[in-house]
């Protein structure tokens, strides 16, 4: 498995947001040029991450975006689901039961991939935020 660019950079986005004093709120431009990722981009991935309920948004002179809940509350799933959609490890294990899979029709993996998925799904609901903003800081050698 791997993430989609959009799914990393809205971790990344969201890690900076995390690192920022609570309360204060943030522009997706300056969370543009904080992190790296395309102005349009975290525009995009802001509205995704608002709509899943991750960040909140105040318009108007002095508005922007904040973290919806403390850093702890929030987990990598939350972050991937938000862009991705549910986590799936294969087409068919996901909620829509219609697949073009050829083997479909005779497959006896199929009804245990939800377990994989299931799986999977917890390893990264483990991971918070807050750990993911925590500062490294490298000693020199």
């Amino acid at each position: 498995m791997r993430l989609t660019h959009l799914a990393d950079y809205a971790v990344v986005i969201m890690t900076a947001a995390a690192r920022a004093p609570t309360g204060e709120r943030l522009s997706a431009s300056a969370l543009a040029a904080a992190t790296g990722v395309p102005l349009p981009t975290a525009q995009k991935l802001m509205g995704k991450l608002g709509l899943a309920g991750l960040l909140e948004s105040v318009r108007g002179a002095g508005g922007g975006f904040t973290l919806s809940r403390p850093p702890a509350a929030i987990s990598l799933a939350d972050i991937i689901e938000a862009v991705e959609g549910p986590i799936a490890m294969t087409q068919c294990s996901g909620s829509d039961d219609a697949s073009d899979c050829a083997l479909d029709a005779h497959c006896r993996v199929k009804p245990h991939m939800n377990i994989v998925s299931t799986a999977v799904r917890g390893a990264l609901a483990a991971v918070t935020l807050e750990q993911l903003a925590r500062q490294r800081h490298l000693e020199p050698a």
